[in-house]
């Protein structure tokens, strides 16, 4: 059986490599120095079959820059006990936890907190350290503070330090709001009842809310029962409702508020607006792992807000681009705030990635920037420049997966106006998989 997740640029990649003193078309601006990471599954022997594309050993990618120059490109396994029982290498360090799926893999989010590089995965899993090489250093349970697991996408308060997860579990009938300090030990764990086991792929905050998204796709104990790797699947019989938490308060006082039935895996920023309410712009698939039980495709993913007001029942929804994307980002120092700019990837049927798009949503208007049908852009990361004062003065930095050469480059573009094309593009030797999420850790250790 021929699986659209195993093949292309979504197949793995064999071997780790090191590649250093990268060619440049352009000028890599003297201020961008650190590392660009990203990650995703990358399958030792799976099962055609079966198998689902979140699933599969991690891998990082980082690319690492100074003094304007691209010093190197490099690629590692994030090492599981699968992965070192088939390769024959040392356990993995570390504790590890009741939760572990997957031989604790970690595949989906490489974030960088309290110093420290750490690859995510949702269901339960630890994170894994990783050091300034991106070799497997140990799980981590932050000097046994996490209850748990972690999640694949914390979000960060940049005001206070604190890092905001929502957690779940197969084995759990709830799901956690974990708050982690800026020191890097967990200060908050709240239980927050939910029926149906859903899966809960992103969260969100605002200045006084934790946001919970409970939406209708959940744990099939029939599918895990056949042997479905990723046993979640649409279920039209769960209400989808989206959770405001004061992110103080405790479980009991979260109100709940309906939305009509979608998937949202990733929420692009939320606020609240000067009537209190809280307005969440999300990228909304119209349904999840329905008719295709093995990746992430079933119909459009559109942009669209959604406002909250705790006094109403209903989520108030309106529709701000119909084009299909994904991936949104921001200008990370917002997170939570009123904003204006977000940067997504087009996204097409089966999942096809294409060109960038920058959304300014004040004047309802957006730039595209593509490179043709052959360049095809993994999620953007947005920098801001050394003293910014406006909200998109920096640099929309992109993996490029280019099919004709079968090898990925760097593109970096002023976030202020995408459409006049990079001021670099690092060439890379090598092939980058799509892989999921990756973030810029601006500091070299």
């Amino acid at each position: 059986m021929q699986n659209p997740y195993l093949d292309g640029n979504f197949a793995p990649v064999e071997l780790e490599s090191t590649v250093n003193e990268l060619k440049v078309t352009g000028h890599i601006p003297q201020e961008l120095t650190g590392q660009l990471l990203r990650i995703g599954p990358n399958p030792i022997k799976p099962d055609p079959a079966t198998h689902h594309w979140f699933l599969g050993t991690g891998m990082v990618h980082g690319l690492q820059l100074r003094d304007g120059k691209a010093q190197w490109y490099r690629n590692r396994f994030v090492r599981d006990d699968d992965l070192v029982e088939e390769k024959g290498w040392p356990s993995v360090a570390g504790p590890k936890n009741e939760l572990q799926l997957g031989g604790g893999l970690a595949n989906t989010n490489i974030i960088y907190h309290a110093g420290k590089r750490l690859a995510v995965v949702e269901g339960g899993n630890l994170p894994v350290e990783l050091d300034c090489s991106l070799e497997t250093v140990t799980r981590t349970n932050f000097a046994g503070t996490l209850p748990g697991g972690l999640s694949a996408h914390p979000h960060l308060d940049a005001d206070s330090g604190e890092l905001h997860a929502a957690v779940y579990s197969p084995l759990w009938d709830y799901v956690q709001h974990v708050v982690i300090g800026a020191q890097g030990d967990v200060i908050r764990a709240e239980n927050i009842s939910v029926p149906g086991q859903p899966m809960v792929h992103d969260c969100m905050i605002t200045q006084n809310y934790f946001i919970v998204l409970d939406l209708p796709v959940t744990l099939s104990m029939e599918a895990a029962e056949q042997g479905a790797p990723l046993p979640y699947h649409w279920n039209p019989n769960h209400n989808a409702r989206v959770g405001l938490l004061p992110r103080r308060g405790s479980a009991q006082d979260i109100s709940w508020h309906e939305v009509d039935p979608c998937y949202v895996f990733h929420p692009m920023n939320g606020y609240e607006d000067s009537q209190g309410r809280v307005v969440l712009d999300v990228v909304r698939h119209p349904r999840m792992f329905a008719s295709d039980t093995l990746g992430p495709n079933e119909g459009t993913a559109t942009l669209d807000r959604w406002i909250i007001d705790r006094d109403k029942t209903k989520v108030c929804e309106s529709r701000l681009d119909d084009e299909g994307q994904e991936f949104p980002r921001i200008s990370e120092c917002l997170t939570g705030k009123p904003y204006r700019y977000g940067y997504c990837v087009t996204l097409g049927a089966g999942f096809s990635v294409g060109g960038l798009i920058k959304h300014d949503l004040q004047a309802a208007r957006k730039q595209t920037y593509s490179e043709g049908a052959a360049r095809m852009f993994l999620e953007p990361v947005f920098v801001p420049k050394p003293g910014a004062t406006a909200e998109d003065d920096g640099w929309l930095m992109a993996f490029v997966y280019d099919s004709e050469s079968n090898t990925s480059d760097v593109v970096i573009l002023e976030a202020a106006d995408i459409e006049t094309g990079p001021i670099a593009t690092i060439h890379l030797p090598v092939r980058v998989p799509f892989g999921f999420h990756g973030n810029w850790v601006p500091a070299i250790d």
